[in-house]
């Protein structure tokens, strides 16, 4: 390590200290709002109104994580949220590689065409009230499934796909594999996507992210609170500042039901965000890779 050192410059070592600092800062100033979250929800909101929660939690206080327990309505919520998520990426994963596949392929009839009519969709779209109408005529309207299968394909993630199967399984392996009998189908199965772990990583967690943080079609879609996203009962208490009434059943003042509201808005946060946080450092790694080997290339 000294070695290192001396071999650097003054200059160069002055460009490590303001890169690192300045990359410090920017850390330090997007993790502090979540690490507030985390204090917050464990604190007294009168120290939290008056700004003395600033590094550690003052006044503890569960009462937020208590009443979320309590209420069916979030479970309920979180249930139909965590049902979309693996269901809807289910259905996104094998939809955009069965997509991708045919369109990387260049003997594909048709394959020019196809994509450009996927490109269009990109820029010019139904619209809110042409596709309301639509879910409404095919009966999905108020049911799980609008959640799941008007998302069922996003057209940026077919192009990721296409990009890395056209990069990385050259067409002579389906050559090879066609001689012994290899039909298109087997080969997808059997080759393309084993071959596509990386790739399929990143698909998952782009898919799952955007189900599990998607509200609008709900609010839009959606008339049965029973069929909420978590998102969107979060948007309630966040925004419209409705916390359940079996919530605040057993808090008598107005100024109690208030505190209770501050300590609840901060620990669904928590709640709603904790799945994406803990399952993110296990695709990490295939995230890093299948960024860069499914990356559009002009």
């Amino acid at each position: 390590m000294l070695a290192k050192l001396k071999m650097k410059s003054k200059s160069d070592i002055a460009f490590d200290i303001f890169n690192y600092t300045l990359l410090g800062a920017i850390t330090i100033l997007v993790l502090y709002p979540l690490y507030f979250i985390v204090i917050a929800s464990f604190s007294d909101p009168d120290f939290i109104n008056t700004g003395q929660v600033v590094f550690w939690p003052k006044g503890f206080n569960v009462l937020g994580y208590q009443k979320i327990f309590e209420d069916t309505k979030i479970w309920r919520a979180y249930g139909n949220t965590i049902f979309y998520t693996l269901v809807g990426t289910c259905i996104n994963i094998v939809l955009t590689m069965m997509f991708a596949y045919p369109l990387s392929r260049k003997d594909f009839c048709g394959r020019r065409f196809l994509t450009f009519f996927m490109m269009f969709t990109m820029y010019f779209q139904g619209g809110l009230m042409p596709t309301y109408i639509l879910m409404q005529n095919i009966h999905l309207y108020d049911t799980p499934w609008v959640m799941v299968l008007l998302p069922a394909i996003n057209v940026f993630n077919v192009i990721i796909a296409k990009t890395n199967i056209q990069n990385n399984i050259p067409e002579e392996l389906y050559e090879a594999a066609a001689i012994d009998g290899c039909s298109h189908f087997k080969f997808f199965c059997k080759i393309v996507m084993p071959l596509s772990k990386s790739i399929v990583a990143v698909l998952v967690l782009y898919y799952g992210v955007a189900h599990w943080n998607e509200f609008m079609n709900g609010l839009v879609y959606l008339r049965d609170e029973g069929l909420y996203p978590l998102q969107l009962v979060l948007r309630g208490i966040l925004v419209q500042n409705q916390a359940s009434a079996d919530m605040m059943a057993d808090i008598d003042s107005m100024m109690a039901q208030q505190k209770a509201a501050e300590l609840i808005k901060y620990g669904l946060i928590i709640v709603s965000a904790l799945p994406v946080l803990v399952i993110y450092p296990f695709l990490q790694k295939y995230f890093a890779k299948g960024v860069m080997v499914g990356a559009v290339k002009g």
